[in-house]
């Protein structure tokens, strides 16, 4: 039996730099070495090891130690500390509903009567309340030591219009009879909804309205209507401009002969859309036909209603593109691109003619303190030179911080490009020749009819697979 003075010379126990693992080295090659559980647990306990420890490994060292002379044995592992769980906004309605999308019944059609309902409230109704954010639990090294943990992030209102915080800051209230409604960047309103009970011409004009704006007619060519709420119209939109920060719905589609816009902060909901130029951040559905048109969705377009025919133009999507027939028999030049989203595509364009112009800007400010700088090194800086010096030195540095910022976005944009492996195009009958499918920075071109099948990105390029 080995006595703890030789034990001692016989194995080291060491820690690791962050005090986060203990190791166990023997340095005997006494075939005849032996020790006890208690042993081991005594001089591990001798060297600080109070956490985290092995104690059936150390059982099993005990009874065969000649097992481990040849390596070195973690024997404790600390536990690293959790943040907390990140508070959270509740709301009354379920704002983020995922049930606008649209319901396919057996038949082959699509239900909308369930995509559009309004959350109304009444003045001083809760549509909100925060909830705190958790405490994080605690981690500890292998000398017993605690590490604090991090408590998790607090979630905030982000306040719109004719909303109102209680006292503590913990629940948000309706200000007014009205809908609520979510715009740009999470924003929190409620608006009131303004009808038109009838078409949007003359005799109405253009409309700019801080609500939801509902029109019971058509909305006739060259006219505008923009809205900080949705926009609703019962019957059809010609070449008109229609600008919603949330939802735009058209009951009788849109026969734009290529003018005009729509525009969504969310969703556009349609039964067609023919010459048109239309942009949603988040999905666009249409039950019946995309016809040589400009479509372009943050995240989905959706055409595979009883019809669900897309033709001619360019259909753009941040994720996916679903339909039932692409193309036509006289292979119509369709382009289909998903993958990246739109804006970010002109958004990256942006920064690099901003991130270009504030670099001139920049390197000529700091040309210019040079100059002043040595003007002050030699004592003829005029008070209105060190006037100049002063303002110079702050525009150097916001045009730094502005730069820092430009490039750090322009970076993950560039990131997002190469996030690639979610998108699909889905044809559920089928693709005609003269289609191009683009996913990411890859294109492929459709030569031949081809029924049932998914475009996705794979091994580098984008293959096809059978839908199911």
């Amino acid at each position: 039996m080995t006595t703890s003075g030789s034990l001692e010379n016989s194995i080291t126990i060491g820690l690791s730099q962050d005090k986060m693992a203990a190791y166990l080295q023997f340095h005997t090659r006494d075939d005849e070495f032996s020790c006890t559980l208690e042993q081991l647990e005594a001089l591990i306990k001798l060297r600080g090891v109070l956490f985290g420890i092995d104690q059936e490994l150390l059982q099993k060292i005990a009874e065969n130690p000649k097992a481990y002379f040849q390596s070195q044995t973690k024997i404790a592992q600390g536990m690293l500390p959790r943040t907390g769980e990140d508070g959270s906004i509740k709301y009354v309605y379920n704002l983020h509903d995922k049930a606008l999308r649209p319901q396919e019944t057996e038949d082959g059609k699509v239900d909308f009567k369930e995509i559009s309902q309004l959350k109304n409230v009444m003045r001083g109704q809760l549509i909100a309340e925060k909830v705190a954010a958790a405490e994080g639990q605690p981690g500890r090294l292998v000398t017993g030591e605690e590490l604090p943990a991090k408590r998790g992030k607090e979630a905030y209102f982000k306040l719109g219009k004719n909303v109102v915080l209680n006292p503590e800051k913990t629940a948000l209230y309706a200000a007014i009879d009205g809908m609520i409604t979510l715009t740009d960047k999470s924003k929190i309103n409620v608006f009131p909804i303004y009808e038109v009970n009838g078409d949007v011409d003359y005799k109405v004009g253009n409309i700019d309205f801080v609500g939801t704006v509902v029109v019971r007619g058509n909305v006739l060519n060259g006219f505008r209507i923009r809205a900080s709420g949705d926009i609703r119209v019962i019957g059809g939109v010609e070449g008109a401009e229609l600008t919603a920060d949330g939802s735009v719905e058209v009951t009788g589609g849109i026969l734009a002969a290529n003018k005009g816009v729509v525009r969504a902060g969310k969703n556009v909901k349609s039964s067609f859309i023919q010459d048109g130029n239309v942009t949603a951040s988040e999905d666009i559905i249409v039950t019946q036909s995309i016809m040589h048109s400009q479509v372009r969705a943050g995240r989905h377009v959706i055409c595979n209603g009883a019809k669900g025919l897309i033709v001619g133009g360019t259909v753009q999507a941040g994720e996916s593109v679903s339909a039932r027939t692409v193309g036509n028999t006289m292979s119509t030049t369709t382009t289909i691109e998903v993958g990246v989203k739109p804006e970010l595509r002109q958004e990256l364009l942006e920064l690099r003619q901003e991130i270009r112009t504030v670099s001139d800007n920049l390197e000529k400010t700091e040309k210019a303190l040079v100059l002043l700088d040595q003007l002050a090194a030699a004592g003829q800086l005029t008070p209105d030179r060190l006037a100049l010096r002063v303002k110079l030195t702050a525009t150097k540095r916001q045009s730094a911080e502005e730069l820092a910022v430009a490039r750090e976005r322009m970076l993950e944009i560039e990131k997002s490009l190469d996030r690639i492996d979610a998108a699909k195009v889905v044809v559920i009958n089928t693709v005609y020749g003269g289609t191009k499918i683009m996913i990411g920075r890859n294109t492929r071109f459709v030569k031949d009819p081809t029924q049932r099948v998914v475009f996705h990105f794979a091994e580098g390029d984008i293959a096809m697979s059978a839908y199911y």
